[in-house]
C-alpha cells in the first residue's frame, strides 16, 4: 500500500502499447461496493478469495496487459505460485514511512494504524521479495526490467551473479576492451568461465569471416552462454553468433561504449554488413539480460563519447526530450528505457521499431561510401541533419550538440547503399522523418530530392 503501483502501471501500460488494470478498482466495479465495504462486510479471506479469482482471470488471458496488485496479493501462496508461472512480477519498492504517508487517511481497511501497517510491512516484505522478478522506482526501471535490461555501476564486478544460468560463459570482446576490462570479467564469472575469444575492433568485427571463426572455436553445450563485452560491433556479431550457433544459445551483451548502452545493445537486434551495405544479414534474438555498467565509459575515448551522443540526440528527437542534457548515468538509464520500450511494443520490427532508424539510411549510406573512415557516431550526426532538413524542421539542436561537418565518401557508393537500405521497398526509398519531435514519421520521398540531401553532407 502507498507504494504508487496504481499511478506507475498505467505510465508502464502507456509506454508498452498495453492495457492497464488495477486489481482493486476492478473487484470494486464487479461487486458493486468499496473494498472497504467489502472487507466490512464479508472479511479480509473471503476478500483474498475475490481477489484470488480476479488475479487468475486476468493471467489466464492471452493478451499482454499491465497489473496493479493489491498489497496483500502476494501473501497467498498459490497466487504467489501463479505469478511465478504466467507473470513478470515487478516490486515497486518504498520505505515504509514513505508508505504509510501515502496510505494514512486513504480509507483502506489496513492502513488505519501506524503501528499496525508498519507491523504488516515487515510480514509482507519478505514474500515480496520472494515473488519479484525486479525491483523498480520508477516507469523506466519497469520497462528496462521487463526487457531484461540491467543498468547499474558496478555491475561488472557481479557479472556471476547477474549473467541468468548455471551453465558455461564464453567470453567475447576486442583487444582494447579485452584489454581494459576482460580480466575483471573474467574473474566475476569465476568457475562458469569456459572460454575467451577476440574480435577485431570496430566494423570489421561484423563480417562473415569473423562469425565464422567464433561458430567453429566455441564449444559450447546449449545450456551455455555468449557474453558479449565491448562496444556495439561487438555486441551485434557476436549475438548474430548467439543467435546462429547450435541454432540459437543464450547471450547476455555487456556494452562498454555510449552508443551501445544506450542503443546498440537493446532490443535483441544483431547483423553482420556486407561488402554491400551495413547489418544486410541478420537476426532477431533477445539477450536473456543485458548488463549496462555507466562506470565503464570512464575509460571510454572522447571520440567515441561525442560518437555515442548521436545516437542520445536521436532518442532525444523521438522523445521530445533533451536526453543529452542530463548527467550521464540518468542519460545512459533513460535513453535506453526508451528504446527498450519501443522494442517491446514492436520487437521484429514490423511497425513502429522503424522509427529508430530516425537519420541512419543517410548515416549507412556515408559509412559505406567511405568505406569505413566515417564513424558511426558522424555519420549519425549528419544523418539526423540531413532528416530535420528534409522534415521542415529546424536543425540547430543537431548542430549545437554534434556539430557535424560533410565528410569525405564517394558519392555513387553512397547512393548506392542508400537504396538498398533495408526500409526500401519495391525499390522505392523510405525515410524515418519527424513530423515534430516527438511525433516520428516513415514516408517516401522522391529520389530527386533524397539524393540531394545526401550530397549535402560530402564533402568535395
Amino acid at each position: 500500500m502507498g507504494a504508487g503501483k496504481s499511478t506507475l502501471g498505467r505510465l508502464v501500460a502507456e509506454q508498452l502499447g498495453r492495457a492497464f488494470y488495477d486489481v482493486d478498482e476492478e473487484i470494486a466495479r464487479d461487486e458493486g461496493r468499496s473494498i472497504k465495504d467489502l472487507f466490512e462486510d464479508s472479511g479480509e479471506d473471503a476478500f483474498r478469495d475475490i481477489e484470488a479469482a480476479h488475479i487468475h482471470g486476468f493471467l489466464n488471458l492471452a493478451d499482454r496487459l499491465v497489473l496493479s496488485l493489491g498489497g496483500g496479493a502476494p501473501t497467498q501462496p498459490r497466487l504467489r505460485e501463479r505469478l511465478r508461472e504466467a507473470a513478470f512480477t515487478v516490486l515497486v519498492d518504498v520505505d515504509v514511512q514513505t508508505a504509510w504517508e501515502r496510505a494514512r487517511g486513504s480509507g483502506r481497511p489496513l492502513a488505519r494504524n501506524e503501528g499496525d501497517f508498519r507491523r504488516l510491512y515487515e510480514e509482507r516484505a519478505p514474500l515480496y521479495r520472494e515473488v519479484a522478478d525486479a525491483v523498480a522506482r520508477d516507469a523506466d526501471d519497469v520497462v528496462l526490467a521487463a526487457a531484461g535490461a540491467r543498468v547499474e555501476r558496478g555491475a561488472l564486478e557481479r557479472l556471476d551473479g547477474l549473467v541468468p544460468g548455471q551453465g558455461p560463459v564464453a567470453l567475447v570482446a576486442d583487444a582494447r576492451v579485452g584489454g581494459i576490462h576482460g580480466a575483471a570479467a573474467q574473474v566475476a564469472l569465476g568457475g562458469r568461465m569456459a572460454s575467451a575469444h577476440e574480435v577485431p575492433a570496430g566494423e570489421e568485427a561484423k563480417s562473415v569471416a569473423t562469425a565464422e571463426r567464433l561458430w567453429r572455436e566455441l564449444a559450447l553445450d546449449r545450456g551455455g552462454t555468449l557474453v558479449a563485452l565491448g562496444g556495439g560491433c561487438t555486441t551485434d556479431v557476436a549475438g548474430f553468433v548467439a543467435a546462429t550457433y547450435l541454432r540459437g544459445v543464450a547471450w547476455v551483451p555487456v556494452p562498454t561504449t555510449l552508443v551501445g548502452q544506450v542503443d546498440a545493445a537493446i532490443g535483441g537486434k544483431t547483423a553482420l554488413n556486407l561488402p554491400e551495405g551495413k547489418n544486410l544479414v541478420g537476426a532477431f534474438h533477445w539477450p536473456v539480460r543485458t548488463i549496462v555498467d555507466p562506470g565503464l565509459l570512464a575509460t571510454l575515448p572522447e571520440r567515441e563519447r561525442r560518437d555515442g551522443l548521436s545516437e542520445v540526440v536521436k532518442t532525444g528527437l523521438l522523445a521530445d526530450e533533451p536526453l543529452w542534457e542530463l548527467p550521464e548515468p540518468e542519460l545512459v538509464r533513460r535513453c535506453a528505457a526508451f528504446k527498450a520500450a519501443v522494442c517491446l511494443r514492436d520487437p521484429l520490427e514490423r511497425g513502429e521499431r522503424t522509427v529508430l532508424n530516425l537519420g541512419h539510411t543517410f548515416a549507412h549510406a556515408l559509412e559505406a561510401g567511405s568505406g569505413g573512415e566515417v564513424t558511426h557516431g558522424q555519420a549519425v550526426a549528419l544523418g539526423l541533419l540531413a532528416a530535420l532538413r528534409l522534415s521542415g524542421l529546424d536543425t540547430n539542436v543537431v548542430e549545437d550538440v554534434l556539430r557535424p561537418r560533410p565528410v569525405r565518401a564517394e558519392r555513387e557508393r553512397a547512393w548506392t547503399a542508400l537504396r538498398r537500405d533495408k526500409k526500401a521497398t519495391g525499390g522505392r526509398i523510405r525515410l524515418v522523418l519527424l513530423e515534430a519531435p516527438g511525433r516520428p514519421v516513415v514516408v517516401e520521398r522522391p529520389e530527386p530530392e533524397v539524393r540531394a540531401a545526401l550530397d549535402e553532407l560530402i564533402a568535395g
